[in-house]
Protein backbone atom coordinates (compact mmCIF):
# COMPACT_ATOMS: atom_id res chain seq x y z
CA UNK A 1 0.00 0.00 0.00
CA UNK A 2 1.29 3.26 -1.16
CA UNK A 3 0.81 6.12 1.57
CA UNK A 4 0.63 9.50 1.23
CA UNK A 5 1.31 12.47 3.32
CA UNK A 6 -1.20 15.16 2.26
CA UNK A 7 -4.13 17.84 3.59
CA UNK A 8 -7.48 17.15 4.68
CA UNK A 9 -9.80 20.19 3.95
CA UNK A 10 -11.77 21.39 6.52
CA UNK A 11 -13.32 24.91 7.90
CA UNK A 12 -15.87 27.14 6.08
CA UNK A 13 -16.19 28.05 2.53
CA UNK A 14 -13.64 30.81 1.80
CA UNK A 15 -11.94 30.39 4.99
CA UNK A 16 -10.33 26.77 4.79
CA UNK A 17 -8.27 24.93 7.33
CA UNK A 18 -6.59 21.78 6.79
CA UNK A 19 -5.91 18.56 8.59
CA UNK A 20 -1.82 17.27 7.74
CA UNK A 21 -2.73 13.39 7.52
CA UNK A 22 -1.52 10.30 6.49
CA UNK A 23 -3.60 8.37 3.73
CA UNK A 24 -3.48 5.51 1.09
CA UNK A 25 -2.80 7.36 -2.12
CA UNK A 26 -5.76 5.53 -3.67
CA UNK A 27 -8.12 7.65 -0.99
CA UNK A 28 -9.93 10.61 -1.89
CA UNK A 29 -8.64 14.00 -0.44
CA UNK A 30 -10.84 14.37 1.95
CA UNK A 31 -11.64 10.35 2.71
CA UNK A 32 -10.70 7.81 4.76
CA UNK A 33 -6.91 8.23 6.20
CA UNK A 34 -4.50 6.41 8.50
CA UNK A 35 -3.29 8.85 11.22
CA UNK A 36 -3.70 12.85 11.77
CA UNK A 37 -0.50 14.13 12.27
CA UNK A 38 -0.96 17.89 12.65
CA UNK A 39 -2.76 20.86 11.25
CA UNK A 40 -2.32 23.71 8.67
CA UNK A 41 -4.24 27.52 8.67
CA UNK A 42 -3.41 29.35 5.89
CA UNK A 43 -5.71 32.20 6.88
CA UNK A 44 -3.18 33.30 9.75
CA UNK A 45 -0.55 35.77 9.19
CA UNK A 46 2.03 34.12 9.01
CA UNK A 47 0.34 30.37 8.73
CA UNK A 48 0.39 28.62 11.52
CA UNK A 49 1.66 24.77 11.17
CA UNK A 50 1.22 22.42 14.46
CA UNK A 51 2.91 19.36 13.61
CA UNK A 52 3.71 15.93 15.62
CA UNK A 53 7.25 16.16 14.95
CA UNK A 54 7.84 12.86 15.92
CA UNK A 55 5.16 11.01 13.87
CA UNK A 56 5.65 13.08 10.57
CA UNK A 57 9.49 12.07 10.84
CA UNK A 58 8.61 8.40 11.41
CA UNK A 59 6.27 8.51 8.12
CA UNK A 60 8.88 10.28 6.29
CA UNK A 61 11.52 7.22 6.92
CA UNK A 62 9.42 4.53 6.00
CA UNK A 63 8.85 6.00 2.83
CA UNK A 64 5.32 8.05 2.92
CA UNK A 65 5.48 10.36 -0.22
CA UNK A 66 4.35 13.92 0.51
CA UNK A 67 2.25 16.26 -1.90
CA UNK A 68 4.41 19.41 -3.06
CA UNK A 69 2.27 22.14 -0.14
CA UNK A 70 3.07 18.99 2.36
CA UNK A 71 6.96 18.83 1.07
CA UNK A 72 6.97 22.60 2.06
CA UNK A 73 5.24 22.65 5.58
CA UNK A 74 7.78 19.87 7.00
CA UNK A 75 10.75 21.11 5.46
CA UNK A 76 9.67 24.39 6.74
CA UNK A 77 9.10 22.81 10.26
CA UNK A 78 12.96 21.24 10.19
CA UNK A 79 11.32 17.33 9.33
CA UNK A 80 13.59 16.83 6.31
CA UNK A 81 16.37 18.61 8.03
CA UNK A 82 16.49 16.22 10.66
CA UNK A 83 16.04 13.13 8.24
CA UNK A 84 19.33 14.11 6.75
CA UNK A 85 20.84 14.61 10.26
CA UNK A 86 19.88 10.78 10.88
CA UNK A 87 21.25 10.17 7.40
CA UNK A 88 24.61 11.64 8.57
CA UNK A 89 24.50 10.27 11.69
CA UNK A 90 23.87 5.88 10.51
CA UNK A 91 27.10 6.77 7.91
CA UNK A 92 29.15 7.95 10.98
CA UNK A 93 29.51 11.73 9.74
CA UNK A 94 29.19 13.15 13.35
CA UNK A 95 27.68 11.72 16.46
CA UNK A 96 24.09 12.38 17.52
CA UNK A 97 24.91 15.43 19.76
CA UNK A 98 26.47 17.23 17.13
CA UNK A 99 23.08 16.50 15.22
CA UNK A 100 20.40 18.17 17.91
CA UNK A 101 22.96 20.49 18.46
CA UNK A 102 22.77 21.74 14.31
CA UNK A 103 19.08 21.22 14.67
CA UNK A 104 18.55 23.02 17.69
CA UNK A 105 20.71 26.20 16.17
CA UNK A 106 18.51 25.74 12.75
CA UNK A 107 15.36 25.79 14.84
CA UNK A 108 16.65 29.01 16.99
CA UNK A 109 17.39 30.95 13.51
CA UNK A 110 13.88 29.76 12.05
CA UNK A 111 12.09 31.22 15.52
CA UNK A 112 14.20 34.26 15.48
CA UNK A 113 13.69 34.95 11.55
CA UNK A 114 9.71 34.52 12.36
CA UNK A 115 10.08 36.50 15.11
CA UNK A 116 11.42 39.44 12.59
CA UNK A 117 8.78 38.63 10.25
CA UNK A 118 6.20 38.95 12.63
CA UNK A 119 7.72 42.43 14.38
CA UNK A 120 8.14 43.74 10.69
CA UNK A 121 4.40 42.98 9.99
CA UNK A 122 3.38 44.88 13.16
CA UNK A 123 5.75 47.84 12.55
CA UNK A 124 4.15 47.76 8.71
CA UNK A 125 0.19 47.77 10.17
CA UNK A 126 1.93 50.52 12.70
CA UNK A 127 3.20 52.87 10.09
CA UNK A 128 0.12 52.17 8.18
CA UNK A 129 -2.18 53.39 10.71
CA UNK A 130 0.02 56.56 11.08
CA UNK A 131 -0.54 56.90 7.44
CA UNK A 132 -4.41 56.40 7.28
CA UNK A 133 -4.14 59.56 10.19
CA UNK A 134 -2.09 61.62 8.64
CA UNK A 135 -4.47 61.40 5.25
CA UNK A 136 -7.00 61.73 7.35
CA UNK A 137 -5.91 65.06 9.09
CA UNK A 138 -4.75 66.38 5.39
CA UNK A 139 -8.18 65.63 4.63
CA UNK A 140 -9.79 67.71 7.19
CA UNK A 141 -7.91 70.36 7.03
CA UNK A 142 -9.03 70.73 3.52
CA UNK A 143 -12.30 70.58 4.63
CA UNK A 144 -11.81 73.06 7.12
CA UNK A 145 -9.97 75.48 5.01
CA UNK A 146 -12.87 75.34 2.46
CA UNK A 147 -15.68 75.95 4.95
CA UNK A 148 -13.43 78.90 6.27
CA UNK A 149 -13.38 79.99 3.12
CA UNK A 150 -17.10 80.00 2.31
CA UNK A 151 -17.81 81.24 6.02
CA UNK A 152 -15.48 84.24 5.09
CA UNK A 153 -17.17 84.95 1.66
CA UNK A 154 -20.64 84.73 3.06
CA UNK A 155 -19.52 86.70 6.00
CA UNK A 156 -18.02 89.37 3.21
CA UNK A 157 -21.27 88.87 1.39
CA UNK A 158 -22.89 89.92 4.49
CA UNK A 159 -20.77 92.90 5.25
CA UNK A 160 -21.17 94.15 1.38
CA UNK A 161 -24.82 93.78 1.63
CA UNK A 162 -25.26 95.59 5.11
CA UNK A 163 -23.00 98.33 3.42
CA UNK A 164 -25.19 98.93 0.73
CA UNK A 165 -28.14 99.10 2.74
CA UNK A 166 -26.28 101.61 4.92
CA UNK A 167 -25.41 103.62 2.05
CA UNK A 168 -29.08 103.22 0.67
CA UNK A 169 -30.72 104.20 4.17
CA UNK A 170 -27.82 107.06 4.11
CA UNK A 171 -28.94 108.07 0.64
CA UNK A 172 -32.58 107.81 1.61
CA UNK A 173 -32.06 109.87 4.77
CA UNK A 174 -29.61 112.27 2.93
CA UNK A 175 -32.31 113.10 0.44
CA UNK A 176 -35.02 112.98 2.90
CA UNK A 177 -32.93 115.51 5.29
CA UNK A 178 -32.47 118.58 2.76
CA UNK A 179 -36.54 118.18 2.13
CA UNK A 180 -36.91 118.54 6.04
CA UNK A 181 -34.87 121.40 6.53
CA UNK A 182 -36.25 124.09 4.53
CA UNK A 183 -39.79 122.95 6.30
CA UNK A 184 -38.16 123.83 10.06
CA UNK A 185 -36.73 126.80 8.96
Amino acid sequence: MATRIRLQRRGKKGYAFYSIVIADSRAPRDGRFIEKIGTYNPNTDPATVDLNFDRALYWVNVGAQPTDTVRNLLSREGVYLMKHLQGGIKKGAFDEAAAKAKFDAWKQSKESALKAIVVKGEQAKRDAYKAAIEAEKKVNENIAAKVAEKKAAAALKAAEEAAAKAAEEAAANAEAAPAEAPAEA
